[in-house]
């Protein structure tokens, strides 16, 4: 396999080569690809796809955003967008109108000290490119105002000057939306330029993670060494695919060569096969008891069937309960899946998505959990209501009394349970949720639920109902459907490949924040309201089996 550059500019930003140059420079230097990231736009893209049609050279569709994070620039790398798409088109329209705005406003500041300057000469000037500072810079200096593009900066363009010109206020999490809604993959740009230090560098890389960042560029132009191994160290640490390339810009950047970048830039192909594999792998999230799960709590053998083939093809499966992590792995036997389709392809999200659990690295991905003085809260609340209560530990069901709920629900799970009433002494460490059961129906535990949600907990502590006789509480980052996002981001599978199905109203969050969300035949009218897609078949009748044929998972 040979190399690749996946930070590449044009003259349609600030680079200095036509989107056709760049294609030729690329088959003259021997890449296999490489990808178009224009600042703030996308129009070479179409030019640089037609002519590289049938060359020996592969295009990367993609842009780069320009952020703000603390009062500092932070770049965010597009790859694979769609960039036809209308929630991209939009987003760009108005972003590049900001830009316009801003435009207008520096040349008055520089028309003000006598600089003969306007934006439609600039423009002129700059007829393909999208103007930047550095077009102002080559502007100044052709015209005399400055005798270098240093000075143009230090005197009249840098953010410290009195000429400056804040720009509309963009996210790098708002950005990393609208990439995820374009089907692109999001990448953190060089991320040692913008001199955070390692702890800051870390604290960003996990913020912008939990905002749905993939990818980090572990490969650049001016990294030392030591710097390619910590960015390669810190995307691991956070499941980011690692990406790179040379920002190569043309004459703009003397010295900074395509795909070489100062002289030992080496992007290998595999980077690129990674990224292509997380968009095209797929995953289904389906719910168990009332989904998977027929009425006797069995799985039929068409069911089982289907959910092979599925993980034949190379896609992943979920299994996300309320349920404790050994009572899925129970479910988990019943299906009786070979070895093979266990590698890197079954995961379960627990209590809610409380708990992630990779079955082939029988290792917990990500976990959170309920304070102990809340759950005790919770349980003292319960109590005092007369509503039966329980939580727990790895190995048993910690319940407030022996009492007819905990024989029904232990029967039904088939786990283990002590009684007691204060946590400190029965549990190892906060628990992953708590579940208060009512076996005389609903109205019950709405008065429960009531009741604590005016409590000052209610803010921290998601409450939500997994059937009319379960009612559940967990920590607001779980739920199933961060649990969803969190395990996509963990494993690289890209948003727009998931498809989640359930039952109840615990799996709303589930199917909202899948790509398809779908309701079985037998759900509520609550969460078929907000479904893509009701299945013809209920849990009965391998309504499962109908979602892997209807979405081609198999």
């Amino acid at each position: 396999m040979g190399f690749v550059d996946l930070h590449v500019h044009s003259c349609r930003s600030d680079g200095t080569m036509t989107p056709h140059e760049l294609v030729d420079y690329a088959i003259e230097k021997g890449l296999e690809a490489i990808a178009l990231t224009d600042h703030d736009t996308v129009d070479g893209l179409e030019e640089m796809t037609a002519y590289a049609k049938g060359k020996p050279v592969e295009i990367i569709p993609g842009i780069e955003y320009s952020t703000e994070y603390n009062h500092r620039d932070v770049h965010i790398v597009g790859l694979f967008i769609d960039y036809k798409a209308p929630v991209f088109l939009e987003y760009l329209a108005r972003f590049k109108q900001s830009r316009v705005d801003r435009n207008y406003k520096l040349c008055a500041r520089l028309q003000g000290t006598g600089i003969d300057i306007t934006y439609e000469a600039l423009r002129e000037a700059y007829p393909d490119a999208v103007i930047t500072r550095a077009h102002y810079a080559g502007y100044l200096l052709d015209k005399g105002y400055v005798k270098s593009r240093n000075e143009a900066f230090e005197r009249y363009l840098g953010d410290h000057t009195p000429y400056f010109v804040h720009r509309e206020k963009i996210t790098p999490e708002e950005v990393i939306e609208v990439t995820l809604k374009a089907g692109g993959i999001p990448v953190l740009a060089h991320p040692t330029l913008y001199k955070l230090g390692r702890e800051q560098l870390e604290l960003l890389v996990r913020r912008l993670k939990e905002a749905g960042l993939m990818g980090m560029e572990c490969y650049y132009s001016t990294y030392t060494p030591s710097e390619t191994k910590q960015m390669k160290e810190l995307a691991k640490k956070y499941h980011l695919l690692p990406s790179g390339g040379s920002d190569f810009h043309g004459a703009a950047k003397p010295g900074l060569d395509l795909g070489a970048g100062y002289g030992r830039l080496c992007v290998p192909y595999e980077i690129l096969a990674d990224l292509k594999k997380a968009l095209h792998t797929k995953i289904l999230f389906t719910d168990l008891d009332g989904t998977l799960l027929d009425s006797k709590k069995a799985i039929s053998e068409n069911t089982r069937d289907a959910v092979i083939k599925m993980l034949s093809k190379g896609n992943h499966l979920a299994l996300a309960s309320g349920r404790p992590c050994n009572s899925i792995l129970d479910v988990l036997a019943m299906l009786d899946l070979p070895k093979e389709n266990l590698a890197g392809s079954v995961y379960i999200t627990a209590y809610n998505g409380a708990l992630l659990y990779d079955c082939a690295k029988q290792a917990v991905v990500e976990q959170y959990t309920v304070p102990i003085p809340v759950a005790q809260a919770i349980f003292d609340l319960a109590l005092r209501m007369g509503i039966h209560i329980q939580t727990y530990t790895e190995t048993h069901v910690v319940s407030c009394a022996e009492d007819e709920e905990i024989r029904y629900y232990t029967q039904t799970v088939r786990v283990p349970y002590k009684v007691g009433t204060v946590l400190e002494h029965e549990l190892p460490h906060a628990p992953f949720k708590l579940l208060a059961i009512a076996l005389d129906g609903r109205p019950r535990l709405e008065a429960f639920r009531s009741a604590f949600k005016a409590s000052e907990y209610a803010s921290e502590i998601a409450c939500e109902f997994s059937c009319a006789r379960y009612l559940e509480f967990y920590n607001r980052q779980a739920g199933k459907g961060n649990a969803l996002r969190h395990l996509c981001s963990a494993v690289h599978v890209h948003i727009k490949n998931t498809v989640a199905a359930g039952d109840d109203e615990n799996d709303i969050s589930m199917l909202k924040a899948a790509a398809v969300g779908v309701c079985m035949a037998n759900g509520t009218p609550a969460l078929k309201e907000i479904a893509a897609y009701i299945t013809e078949h209920d849990n009965d009748h391998d309504g499962i089996a109908e979602i892997i044929e209807r979405f081609d998972l198999k």
